[in-house]
């Protein structure tokens, strides 16, 4: 009984020790427990731990290591088992039957009773997507359940989902942190204060939260999940959150080694840490890795094809302004050479469907016919477009703008704020404008949305409002495609249709950047940017 006892006191005391390190503020010296904990940054407060609200990258971010669903992806967008141990889809893919797990738990509360804990069940599941389609929630992800018909428990680790028609990329959608299993009985408890009392089934279960200031997450002892060895995962002790909202402040944090890694490439250090060809300078390249990779997200400028005016309405143009400057070099001049130059089409590189060859390359002599064959078709002497952008994007519109006067094209610029371009393009008030598409799922009807006709905003996201009748029926038969590869080979067919019309100018399509200190192993990168650190180390 004492060795009992005394074994409890220790193991007490050394995660007390991990805990004091997590969560001490400002103590630069180095401890002999640092390798256990990992430490980020966050710019911005994290608005809720709730699954059901987690829109942002910085909500996301920390929903994932506290929740799981049905599937997960993997780092190449496969969707793998998660509380789903396997599934089957029936022959008219209307219906996923999920078999559960009968081995994961819920982190320890005492609102659990007497165990403190309990299995997942599938009425969990049934519970936790009825609260996502729950008007009193308001869950923003409310949208990823649209085309579900019914869904129930049939027992407790037999799950059902009917759909109102097919949908191949539905897996996709259920990957998604909103689609996480929460309790019922703990939810009922906090109400809305949910949000910063969570209890999932994740890697890492929930410690103190200081709003703004820290947010620490622990190890969960009892996590369902084992890497190939057969060793339990996580491997890590703790995860420390801070939130300076200054993003050279964070950079400095890093350089000093006071966190582990920061995402993104921000104009405050990008010239500070790259060279102009996005190599690390010397000066980091002993203490730092750099890791980056494709990022679902195209940048693109788009002409809205309702418009009146001419330049607008013609093709000529339209293919004059994607011919007419270089990708690759305004690459290199305002990003240091991180993001992919976008020759191909609007899908991104990355995703299955992207094509390089049915873009746009450089050809400066072909733009300069195509206007010259403008002018003589119209008798417009002097043909002039005006981009409308946002201050973070006017490096980019004046180098197109200075590219395209070189072949004979008037061009203006006009910057107005992020809100009120958001609410002009939706409402066909720009002629042309700078937008860009992050994907919410990783499949590409995801981009071609924005181009069915039955998608016009402000209704829906073809902000564009291009139409053709063979995209739309094309668009319509992949729905029903359940052949992946075919599938694929149908949203490349779809997207070289746009790019003929030229409707967009894809700029480029976005990466992930990470730079970690060399001490931390196996963060990985993948195309929707999430943050796993259940297989992270730290030497």
């Amino acid at each position: 009984m004492v060795k009992h006892v005394l074994k409890q006191i220790t193991n007490y005391l050394s995660i007390s020790c991990i805990i004091v390190l997590a969560t001490s503020c400002g103590n630069n010296a180095p401890s002999k427990n640092s390798h256990l904990v990992f430490k980020y940054n966050e710019h911005k407060n994290i608005g809720s731990l709730d699954p059901a609200f987690s829109k942002d990258i910085a909500d996301i971010w920390a929903t994932n290591q506290l929740f799981n669903g049905l599937v997960q992806m993997d780092e190449n967008l496969n969707v793998q088992p998660c509380i789903a141990k396997n599934w089957m889809l029936s022959e008219d893919a209307l219906t996923y039957s999920f078999s559960l797990r009968n081995d994961v738990y819920f982190h320890k509360d005492i609102l659990f009773g007497t165990d403190s804990t309990r299995t997942v069940t599938a009425s969990d599941f049934e519970y936790s997507l009825k609260r996502l389609l729950d008007p009193l929630v308001a869950s923003p992800g409310s949208w990823v359940l649209a085309k579900v018909d019914t869904f129930k428990a049939v027992n407790d680790t037999l799950f059902q989902i009917k759909l109102k028609q097919a949908f191949p990329a539905f897996l996709g959608l259920l990957t998604m942190k909103y689609c996480s299993v929460v309790p019922k009985e703990i939810i009922e408890h906090y109400g809305s204060d949910f949000r910063s009392h969570p209890i999932g089934t994740g890697p890492f279960k929930f410690k103190r939260w200081e709003e703004n200031i820290k947010l620490v997450f622990r190890k969960n002892n009892h996590y369902f999940e084992v890497d190939e060895k057969g060793k339990p995962l996580p491997y890590l002790e703790a995860v420390s959150i801070t939130f300076l909202p200054d993003k050279q402040s964070e950079f400095l944090q890093f350089a000093q080694g006071n966190i582990d890694f920061v995402s993104g490439l921000d104009a405050s250090y990008k010239d500070e840490i790259l060279t102009a060809d996005g190599q690390l300078r010397a000066t980091y390249s002993k203490d730092v890795n750099m890791i980056r990779g494709p990022y679902l997200n195209t940048e693109y400028l788009a002409f809205y094809m309702d418009s009146d005016v001419t330049e607008i309405q013609s093709e000529l143009i339209r293919k004059a302004v994607n011919y007419g400057f270089d990708r690759k070099k305004m690459m290199i001049y305002l990003r240091n050479g991180v993001g992919i130059p976008a020759n191909g089409g609007f899908i991104p590189k990355g995703l299955p469907g992207y094509n390089e060859s049915i873009g746009f390359t450089f050809q400066p002599e072909k733009a300069k016919e195509l206007i010259n064959q403008f002018k003589i078709e119209t008798g417009n002497k002097n043909p002039e477009i005006s981009i409308t952008t946002t201050s973070n994007y006017l490096s980019f519109c004046e180098y197109i703008q200075r590219e395209l006067q070189k072949i004979g094209l008037v061009v203006q610029v006009d910057v107005i704020p992020a809100a009120t371009l958001k609410d002009a393009k939706a409402n066909g008030k720009l002629n042309l404008f700078r937008a860009s598409w992050v994907a919410d799922y990783p499949d590409a009807e995801n981009y071609l949305s924005l181009f069915y006709s039955k998608n016009f905003a402000p209704n829906g996201p073809n902000y564009t409002h291009f139409k053709s009748e063979v995209f739309d029926t094309w668009y319509e038969k992949a729905f029903t495609e359940t052949n992946t590869t075919a599938r694929q080979r149908l949203y490349t067919r779809m997207d070289s249709l746009v790019m003929k019309k030229a409707p967009i100018v894809p700029l480029f399509y976005d990466e992930v950047v990470r730079f970690t200190r060399k001490n931390v192993k196996n963060l990985g990168i993948n195309p929707i940017n999430l943050l796993e650190l259940k297989r992270v180390t730290k030497n």
